[in-house]
C-alpha cells in the first residue's frame, strides 16, 4: 500500500490512464475489425472513411504513447496496402 499522498494520488492516476488507454485500445482493434469487413465486402468508400479514422486514432495514440510509432506505421501500412488490393 502506498505510504505518502504523492503516491496515493500516483495510483489515482495510473488507474484513470488505464482505463483511458484500455479504451482507446479497444476502439482501435474495433476500427480495423470494421474495416476488414468492409475490405471483404468490397465497398471501397466506407473502407476509405474508416481508413481515415484509424489514421487520425492511431495519430492520436502514438502522441499519447499508447501505440508505439513503428506500430502504429506497420499498421497503417497493411491496411493501406488492403485497401489498394481493393480498386
Amino acid at each position: 500500500m502506498a505510504n505518502s499522498s504523492q503516491a496515493r494520488k500516483r495510483i489515482r492516476r495510473n488507474n484513470r490512464f488505464n482505463i483511458i488507454n484500455t479504451r482507446m485500445r479497444s476502439k482501435m482493434r474495433t476500427l480495423i475489425k470494421v474495416m476488414l469487413t468492409q475490405i471483404n465486402s468490397k465497398d471501397k468508400d466506407s473502407a476509405t472513411e474508416t481508413f481515415k479514422k484509424i489514421i487520425k486514432l492511431f495519430g492520436r495514440m502514438t502522441y499519447k504513447k499508447i501505440l508505439h510509432k513503428n506500430t502504429a506505421s506497420r499498421l497503417t501500412s497493411r491496411l493501406n496496402q488492403r485497401l489498394k488490393a481493393l480498386s
